[in-house]
């Protein structure tokens, strides 16, 4: 069946989040090249961010120190600046080729106003947060279907993440599609994901040859 909506995970999909992971390890008084290697090797056994936090503060609880950033004026770092270079392009492309885009990610309220504020060409923008669930939960899939009116197999969702992205949303029916880079973009790959791409201009062009509406 033909794909009509595209649906884009966040960070390290749209978003380039080194800046964010270098203020993390300003934040808890960490050398920079420290917490990469700490991170690095956190995702290497399978953990996530907060794995890497927790290394360094035993307890750390995510919400509250994301509260404490806010207050103090070092709130989420994302901005244009922040954007891959393929992103708003490859958005825009697809959109004008007929395609539903929508942007959904395991996100807080606040970084969805800074999504929002980007100007990015997109139907619909939601946010774990607002949406009251989060990835790899079924029900967060459930909603980008429930926004785009559409059967899942009509669906695209596009991350960077196999255990939080491509497998669950393939679970719930819909085209996974693995973008390879980020922190997760280089772990060994799983033939069981049917398209595999190293940007999002690679994406753009394919899915423009099989535009919906024929573009």
């Amino acid at each position: 069946m033909t794909i009509r909506a595209v649906w884009f995970d966040i960070g390290e999909t749209l978003i380039d989040e080194t800046r964010e992971y270098g203020v993390w390890a300003d934040w808890l008084g960490v050398p920079r090249h420290t917490f990469s290697a700490v991170f690095g090797a956190v995702v290497a056994r399978g953990g996530d961010f907060t794995g890497a936090l927790e290394h360094f503060m035993p307890g750390f609880d995510l919400a509250e120190e994301r509260r404490k950033r806010i207050a103090s004026g070092l709130g989420e770092c994302l901005a244009a600046e922040d954007l891959y270079p393929d992103a708003r392009p490859c958005l825009s492309n697809l959109k004008e080729a007929g395609y539903y885009i929508g942007i959904a990610g395991n996100q807080t309220v606040h970084a969805g106003e800074l999504v929002r504020k980007l100007g990015l060409p997109a139907d619909a923008i939601g946010m774990s947060e607002e949406w009251g669930v989060a990835k790899p939960s079924p029900a967060f899939f459930d909603r980008i279907i429930e926004e785009s009116r559409l059967s899942p197999e009509e669906i695209a969702y596009v991350g960077d993440r196999l255990d939080n992205d491509i497998h669950p949303a393939m679970k719930m029916g819909l085209r996974a599609i693995w973008i390879r880079r980020g922190p997760w973009g280089r772990i060994t790959h799983c033939a069981r994901v049917p398209m595999v791409l190293d940007n999002l201009t690679d994406l753009q062009r394919h899915l423009v040859r099989q535009s919906p509406f024929g573009v």
